[in-house]
């Protein structure tokens, strides 16, 4: 598979630049996700990568060629649209050998082609049936389908899950799961799910503003983000960020907040002493908040519960630290009452400090 490369992209609308100068290398038979909130820039990179969109500056390679000049027919590419674009017309068959007809292929080629991609996505039963007779999901399967029966080289993936519902959206998250493991292509996939992304990626891209905020691992991006903004995108219940002040004492440093003074790791506190400055933003996941009434005064946070939400096995709440708002996950059979105040232990390794300006990570 070949590897990608974008240099420099940039893309401009009259004189507004919506891309700066994008660099990113997408391995051979990676798994790469361009996650971001709306207007980030992600549909456009990935549409100035199959052609749809033209180069204000910059240039992609495909195995070192330069391919911006070439038209989306000759990148070896396939994309696969959030809205599906199957014909009505045709049936699931005529849909999925699209492509291979136009070039002509030999019926028993085409045949078999579609056979076995409709056999790996569950749909040879629905091969004579035409998009208006399908669900979403099975739409969508077409659309896949349509995309693996080409062949090429590269999957493209513009959000295809977003008209789907919650639950379709679970099933459908599996099947491309599935269907990475048996398919080994390069798939580029923009969503602005992350959940889609970190169920899915080996690389994950954070875009924000036309620029790359990180990009790495679903694991090193969540344990090791690199500010402020990816720290509170990744991550369901979100990260929670609270004011702190830098205080030495006689056994080490540690981060005073409004209701709580946490000793900090010595890493960490060396990290934020060499920056010259005690005003920090830290940053605590809610599943490294845990439930201990025991736990030191210097490990933990005491919380008044304001909301609490059931979800099943866990429940989220909603609670206050002085004026802040945290979030926790506990046990959903722990005996609690809104307006209790629960002591949760803090676990170091989960602490993030941030720059108060920059908002980058320490």
């Amino acid at each position: 598979m070949p590897k990608i490369r974008l240099e420099g992209l940039v893309k401009r609308f009259g004189t507004v630049e919506v891309l700066h100068s994008i660099d990113l290398t997408m391995a051979e038979n990676e798994f790469t996700v361009l996650v971001g909130p709306s207007g980030c820039g992600k549909s456009t990179t990935l549409r100035m990568l199959a052609g749809l969109d033209t180069l204000s500056a910059g240039e992609i390679y495909i195995d070192e060629k330069p391919v911006s000049h070439l038209e989306p027919k000759d990148r070896d590419l396939a994309m696969v649209f959030q809205d599906y674009a199957l014909y009505p017309h045709m049936n699931v068959a005529r849909n999925m050998s699209f492509a291979l007809r136009l070039q002509k292929r030999p019926k028993d080629e085409i045949d078999t082609k579609v056979r076995d991609v409709a056999k790996m996505l569950g749909l040879t039963e629905f091969l004579n049936r035409k998009p208006g007779e399908l669900s979403g999901g099975q739409r969508q399967r077409v659309a896949m389908g349509r995309a693996l029966t080409r062949d090429s080289s590269t999957f493209l993936f513009d959000e295809p899950l977003s008209n789907l519902d919650a639950k379709l959206r679970g099933q459908m998250r599996a099947e491309l799961a599935l269907m990475r493991q048996r398919v080994k292509k390069n798939m580029v996939y923009v969503t602005h799910d992350q959940i889609e992304a970190m169920t899915l990626a080996d690389k994950i891209v954070v875009m924000r503003g036309g620029y790359i905020q990180q990009e790495g691992s679903p694991e090193e991006l969540f344990k090791r983000p690199a500010n402020k903004f990816v720290a509170g995108f990744l991550g369901s219940p979100p990260m929670n960020f609270l004011d702190v002040t830098l205080e030495e004492g006689a056994d080490g440093f540690f981060a005073r907040g409004d209701g709580f003074r946490i000793a900090l790791g010595a890493e960490l506190a060396e990290r934020a002493r060499r920056k010259g400055q005690s005003e920090f933003v830290m940053g605590i996941r809610p599943s490294d908040l845990n439930y201990d009434a025991q736990a030191p005064d210097d490990a933990a946070m005491d919380l008044r519960v304001s909301i609490s939400e059931y979800i099943g096995a866990q429940s989220v709440l909603i609670c206050k630290c002085g004026e802040a708002t945290v979030t926790v996950e506990i046990k959903s059979e722990t005996p609690i009452a809104l307006g209790d105040v629960l002591r949760f232990a803090v676990r170091m390794e989960g602490v993030h400090l941030f720059d108060k300006t920059t908002e980058e990570a320490l």
